[in-house]
Formats: C-alpha cells, sequence, structure tokens
C-alpha cells in the first residue's frame, strides 16, 4: 500500500470492530499507579511548540483517570525537561525508564532528539510515541510514529502548489532548520520535485540554526530568487522559536503570499499565537489536523481542554492531536493485552483504531505509523486556519520513501514473522532493526 495519496478505506470496517471491543480490567489496588513519561521541552528553543504538548498529555492522563485509570490503577504523570538539548533527551529518557519506572514514554519534536533517544528505547524495550511530522527513512521495534510521514504532509503540499488551485509553482525555495529533518525531507522533496521535470536550478535550498534571529539577507535572497518570472513558493522546514522573526521579516520586505506563497510544516495555531499573523494571512500550512476542523469529536475535545487549561482562548494544533491519538491507541492496547509491559503492548497496538478529531479512525499499521488525512491550510488573521484543500480519505503513513534510490524497495513490518523496520522486497532480505 505505497504511494502518495493511497488512501485508507479498507480499515474502516475493522475500526469499528475494534471500537466496539470491551476488555475487563482486574481489580488492583488503586493506590498503585502506572507512570507515564513525558519527554517534551519546557525550555529552550522549542519550548515554543513542545509547553503544550507537555500540557496535553496532564489533560489526557487526567481525562483517561476520570474513567477509572486503566487496569484497575490510576495513572500517573512523571514530567522532565529535556530543555532543547538533544544529548539531553537520551539521559531523560533513560532516567524516566530505569528510575521511574514508566510504563510509556509520550515526547520528542525534533528528529534530531528522537534519534538520541533511539538507541535507549531499543536497549530497554521500552516504548516511545513520537507526535511530530517527520522525515521518514526509519521504523523502529519500539516506536509509534502518530505524526506525519513526508506521503501525509510534505508531498501533498508541493503537489498542491504545483497545481492550478494551488498556483502552479515552478520555482521552490526550501528553507529548514539545520538538522535531520529538513534536510532528509528536503532531500525527498528535491527528488520528487526533480522526477516532475524540475530543473535544479528552480530549486534554492538554505539551511539556518535552532534559534535563528537574523533573516534579512536570507529573506532577501528568497525575494530576488522570485523576481525570475516564474511562479515561486517557500517550502518551510524552519522549526521553533525562529519562526517568529522570519515571519515578521517577510512582512518587514513586503512578502505577500499572492507573491511567493510559504507553506510551512512546523507552524501551527501554538505558534500562531504568539505572532502578529497580519502579515501572514494567505501563507498555508500543511497538517493532518486544524483547530478548526467542524466535527463533533473536535468541538467536544476543544471544550474540555479549555476548561481543563482554564483558558478559553487556548488553542489546540496537529501534534495535539497525535497525541490524542497515540494516548488512547496505547490506553486500547494495554487494555486489548491486559498488561503494559512493552512486549505485549507491541504485540496488541497493531490493527488498533481510535477515533481521530477530523472525523473518522485513525489505524496503527504494521509499520508502526498511523493513517492520517491530509489537510492544507491557508492562515487568517485570527491565527486559525481555513482548510482549502484536503485528501478524500485517509492515507497510510510511508515509512521508507518512494523517491530515493536507497529506500524505494524497502518496508516495514513489526509482526511475526517478519518483525523487521527496513525489509528489502526486492532481495528479500531485512537489513537489520530499521534505524538510520
Amino acid at each position: 500500500m505505497r504511494g502518495n495519496f493511497s488512501t485508507y478505506t479498507n480499515f474502516m470496517a475493522a475500526a469499528a470492530i475494534t471500537a466496539s471491543m470491551s476488555f475487563s480490567a482486574p481489580a488492583i489496588a488503586q493506590e498503585e499507579t502506572i507512570k507515564v513519561g513525558i519527554l517534551h521541552s519546557l525550555s529552550g528553543t522549542m519550548a515554543i511548540s513542545e509547553t503544550t504538548l507537555k500540557d496535553t498529555m496532564l489533560f489526557l492522563i487526567d481525562e483517561q483517570n476520570k474513567k477509572g485509570g486503566l487496569l484497575g490503577k490510576k495513572l500517573e504523570a512523571v514530567v522532565v525537561d529535556p530543555a532543547s538539548d538533544w544529548p539531553l533527551f537520551a539521559e531523560k529518557a533513560r532516567e524516566l525508564i530505569e528510575k521511574d519506572k514508566v510504563a510509556a514514554v509520550f515526547g520528542c519534536w525534533t528528529s534530531v532528539s528522537r534519534k538520541s533517544v533511539l538507541p535507549v528505547f531499543d536497549e530497554l524495550n521500552s516504548l516511545l510515541f513520537y507526535p511530530v511530522q517527520y522525515e521518514g527513512e526509519e521504523s523502529q521495534r519500539n516506536v509509534f510514529y502518530t505524526g506525519a510521514a513526508p506521503n501525509q504532509q510534505a508531498i501533498p503540499a508541493v503537489e498542491y502548489l504545483m497545481s492550478e488551485d494551488g498556483g502552479s509553482v515552478e520555482r521552490w525555495v526550501l528553507a529548514g532548520t539545520d538538522y535531520v529533518y529538513p534536510q532528509t525531507t528536503n532531500k525527498i522533496l528535491q527528488a520528487y520535485l526533480e522526477s516532475k521535470g524540475v530543473a535544479k536550478e528552480d530549486i534554492m535550498v538554505n539551511y539556518t540554526p535552532f534559534g535563528h534571529s537574523d533573516w534579512q539577507t536570507i529573506v532577501t535572497d528568497i525575494k530576488n530568487f522570485g523576481s525570475a518570472g516564474k511562479k515561486t513558493a517557500v517550502v518551510s522546514t524552519i522549526n521553533g522559536d525562529a519562526n517568529v522573526p522570519f515571519y515578521k521579516e517577510l512582512g518587514n520586505q513586503g512578502i505577500k503570499a499572492e507573491d511567493i506563497p510559504v507553506v510551512a510544516f512546523s507552524v501551527g495555531e501554538e505558534e500562531l499565537a504568539g505572532l502578529d499573523t497580519a502579515p501572514l494571512v494567505g501563507h498555508l500550512t500543511a497538517w493532518n489536523y486544524f483547530q478548526s476542523v467542524d466535527t463533533p469529536e473536535n468541538t467536544d475535545f476543544i471544550a474540555k481542554w479549555q476548561e481543563y487549561t482554564k483558558n478559553p482562548k487556548r488553542v489546540t494544533n496537529d501534534p495535539m492531536e497525535a497525541h490524542v491519538i497515540g494516548f488512547n491507541m496505547w490506553v486500547k492496547a494495554v487494555e486489548k493485552a491486559g498488561a503494559t509491559d512493552a512486549d505485549a503492548v507491541i504485540d496488541s497496538i497493531i490493527g488498533v483504531s481510535v477515533p481521530n478529531l477530523s472525523g473518522g479512525f485513525s489505524t496503527m499499521m504494521p509499520n508502526h505509523h498511523i493513517t492520517k488525512p491530509v489537510l492544507i491550510g491557508e492562515i487568517q488573521a485570527d491565527g486559525q486556519m481555513e482548510t482549502v484543500w484536503q485528501t478524500s480519505g485517509l492515507v497510510v503513513g510511508d515509512e521508507w520513501s518512494d523517491y530515493l534510490p536507497d529506500s524505494k524497495d524497502l518496508i516495514a513490518d513489526w509482526r511475526a514473522p517478519l518483525s523487521c523496520g527496513n525489509f528489502n522486497v526486492a532481495t528479500g532480505k531485512c537489513g537489520g532493526k530499521g534505524i538510520n
């Protein structure tokens, strides 16, 4: 089931069956708890994005405890702050697993932080639920990827911009923060664009450090690149608080969405809440969920979230929804297995379906990625997104890109007997644990 716009409909019947199943929990003393690790930066350059994910997990744990907890026990949150320090993520993950004895960890944002912790979760055989869009090229037995793979965000966004509805873009600026997610995503996008006949001279690539603040020269270069007589767009994989001065400089130099549209993969409602959105109106974001999605599930979630935070203006965003989906999948898999240990959950979670906030169900696939809709949104003056395009159904996350020569023949399937994260369908061999 590979391909950029493969819709996933066959799992709807299975989802209904799974959703209807119930499991009885053994009677266990209420003073015992199941500990849940929360591994998100509460300080440093990524706090702008990650702090709200910590709050989301506390909210979800509180909601689950109101329902009676899990397996007859209350859930207990254990929060640590890796402080946007990538090696510290590994240290804090080990602390959560070895010292605090958590049953699962929900956390990380950047791919460099995720890459930092992968060996820890593999060595200690614990579980990580990772809620953010990423570059793909990975499938690990102990990780569940609830954010978007490139074919669930980056590729559809570029395809939209190339279409007549998206402006028939011909020149491309790939602007990102200098680390693995933007670098690998842009490598995939370059290969995709060239496969569609885009000349190399019509692709400009630029990387900046985390927390970059002086955008004047770069934005001038973008402006000049876009003055060649071809419709130009910026594909932004800029992460964290560097987005604030980037968008300010776009406004300072008078770059409007109708001239050079920006489609961002790491800017959502939370980041926009801290910006003057006037110069951003009309620019785009690509996600799998927007706060503005009009479904009963989303309306109910927003109301409960704002009540929990005691803030009627508190926004929601895509990575939050990914945590909602991942947490509910974990709960359902634990109930199904009757245990919290990693091996039992890994065996029980494939095929588990839970409601998403956009309507319908998301399902955990054998490659440890989930099914998701893809939405393109236009930034509004109030910091919300107006959906201008979306897929007709759910898209299966593709862990290995079809556009990279070393990846196109690889699949991941963690079910027995294959149990492989990078099985080569051409050679019939497993390349290892699926970690690149």
